[in-house]
């Protein structure tokens, strides 16, 4: 039934997934309702909605432009059901805002394939990695996919290795004027957000730590199934693909190395993650295998939001 539901895009879909996204987050948010009579607290909240709903629209437009996925809603649906997982992301702000600006930087490295704009992807790419990393420092290694496309695309012309370093610098001065103008030690700045650690012992109980063991499990399954099956995709997508799996990795190490870990971080993985669930439902052309997944991951994803309000 729910692959005959999003077999196609629809109206309907949109609006189903995006009335699921409001119920999810309010139910979340009125679990400590303070931040309706403070203004400031207000604004932030209505903020991270919009970044989170411009998120939704953003994965959607990456895999149907560039021909991951065809005319369905599965990448939304998986989306919805994947944060799920982790519903205190509805609370921090800078991992949502720098989430959605590293898929501004995946949406241009994957239309890179075109070979049109080859500059502009790459600049663009960096600088809004860059951003993001302004928000959660370790993002910065995404930056590694950018150079992984232009070894895939266009690595023969020198001047495409040292766009990254111009954009590095277009950040850096941005940076820089905005902390003189609000007195930001910059130095301090990068002091706090620097750091390595390793340690995984944040959980405050054992449902965040169920939460965490469920989706690796996910994960497992869907990278393993895209890895396996993507000699028999079509060779237009190879490239494609392997940038939308590394990019997982990347993500992967970004939340192993970072300092004040949650599972918060894992939301960096979620937009890959997405991208490979819908190319297993797409290629597996079995009905009832496809509507067992769909079903056992809403019930994962359930269990694992409600047991964590």
């Amino acid at each position: 039934m729910i692959t005959s539901v999003f077999k196609k895009s629809t109206p309907l879909n949109y609006s189903l997934v995006v009335i699921l996204i409001l119920v999810f987050f309010f139910l979340f948010q009125i679990q400590e309702p303070s931040w309706i009579n403070a203004y400031f607290l207000g604004f932030q909240k209505v903020s991270l909605l919009c970044f989170i709903l411009a998120s939704f629209f953003m994965i959607n437009f990456i895999v149907k432009k560039n021909g991951l996925s065809k005319d369905n809603g599965y990448a939304i649906l998986f989306y919805l059901l994947f944060i799920l997982f982790f519903p205190t992301i509805f609370n921090n702000p800078n991992v949502v805002y720098a989430n959605f600006f590293l898929l501004l930087a995946l949406r241009r490295l994957v239309s890179l394939q075109s070979l049109k704009a080859s500059k502009e992807k790459i600049f663009d790419a960096s600088f809004w990695i860059f951003v993001a990393s302004l928000f959660q420092f370790w993002c910065v290694l995404f930056i590694i996919l950018v150079f992984i496309s232009i070894i895939f695309h266009v690595s023969r012309d020198y001047r495409n290795w040292v766009l990254p370093f111009i954009a590095l610098l277009a950040v850096s001065i941005v940076f820089l004027m905005v902390s003189l103008i609000f007195h930001i030690n910059a130095i301090e700045f990068f002091e706090k957000r620097a750091v390595i650690d390793f340690s995984i012992d944040y959980f405050k109980n054992n449902y965040e730590n169920g939460a965490l063991s469920i989706y690796a499990a996910v994960s497992l399954f869907f990278v393993v199934s895209m890895i396996t099956t993507l000699s028999n995709r079509p060779q237009i997508v190879h490239t494609s693909y392997k940038k939308v799996v590394a990019c997982f990795f990347i993500a992967v190490a970004v939340y192993i190395i970072s300092p004040n870990k949650s599972n918060d971080l894992l939301l960096f993985s979620i937009a890959p993650l997405t991208i490979m669930a819908a190319g297993h439902i797409e290629y597996m052309q079995q009905k009832l295998n496809n509507e067992i997944v769909f079903y056992v991951l809403i019930c994962c994803s359930l269990f694992t939001y409600f047991s964590q309000l």
